[in-house]
């Protein structure tokens, strides 16, 4: 199928400069990946040329294979039970402040990678002190032991993207469950009493109604998510699941200020937006 072709407002260049490089290298020297570049994430530009990067812990293949995903899919390594303190030296390295840690989906372990999400943290903490951490996690498969094993490590934020509607959830996130996934939202939101921000993602464009979208802000606010960011799907291969509408800028900040109305405390809404789009500016809110 013929990939539709992109509107101006998401076509972005790449610049040759030493920021960008500085960070492809740093993440060389310690060997650890980045979800901006194994998932060819449209912000690589904006944020390597700015000195960050949202690390990929557990390795750099998925145990899903979700249809809107550029992230390899197949049987992972073992756990690199020495990535933890290499993040820790990459972060001190770059100078970061606010540092986001994502994953693969690991559903070959036990915990689904719980303990490595809390060393990182917690290393975070001792080597880097001031730094804030955010972590962007799977489901878990609804362990919510691991996820209190998370919790305990005290990120300030922890975020798990709902991605699509759920009209599109099974055809689209076939090995996730939508409901597992407003669940662990709502135990973050009650374990922690509040002290750790919640947040979530999903993306525009497989088809969705206005009606979809809607609902999805609101059972996001029904289990007392803090933040949520919105974005354009764009069709990684012709593989992928098809790209059936470009949003416009302005449908962008419509949808913006419906989820404001439900109460949702900070929305980053727009064409290029992803889950770590500007993370910072939630806590400097």
């Amino acid at each position: 199928m013929q990939i539709k072709r992109k509107p101006e407002w998401l076509k972005v260049k790449l610049p040759a400069s030493r920021e960008f490089k500085h960070v492809k290298g740093i993440l060389t020297h310690f060997h650890l990946h980045s979800i901006c570049q194994e998932a060819r994430c449209p912000n690589v530009t904006e944020c390597f040329h700015s000195g960050t990067a949202t690390f990929l812990i557990l390795g750099n293949i998925c145990t899903r294979n979700c249809r809107y995903c550029n992230v390899q899919h197949g049987t992972p390594e073992g756990v690199d039970e020495h990535e933890p303190e290499r993040l820790a030296q990459a972060v001190k390295n770059l100078g970061l402040h606010y540092v986001v840690i994502t994953s693969v989906t690991r559903d070959d372990l036990p915990d689904g990678g719980a303990e490595i999400f809390a060393r990182c943290v917690i290393n975070l903490y001792q080597k880097v002190p001031g730094c804030r951490v955010e972590v962007l996690i799977p489901d878990l498969q609804g362990n919510w032991d691991a996820l209190e094993c998370i919790i305990e490590s005290r990120p300030h934020v922890i975020n798990h993207n709902m991605e699509v509607v759920p009209a599109y959830f099974r055809d689209i996130r076939p090995q996730g469950n939508y409901h597992v996934s407003l669940e662990l939202l709502r135990q973050v939101h009650n374990y922690s009493k509040k002290t750790i921000i919640t947040k979530s993602g999903f993306m525009v464009g497989f088809g969705e109604s206005e009606d979809d979208i809607m609902g999805m802000l609101r059972d996001l606010a029904s289990v007392h998510c803090t933040c949520v960011t919105i974005g354009q799907y764009q069709q990684p291969t012709r593989n992928h699941w098809p790209v059936m509408k470009y949003y416009h800028p302005d449908e962008f900040e419509v949808i913006k200020r419906a989820a404001y109305d439900m109460g949702l405390k900070h929305v980053e809404a727009g064409p290029l937006v992803r889950s770590s789009y500007h993370a910072a500016n939630i806590l400097m809110k």
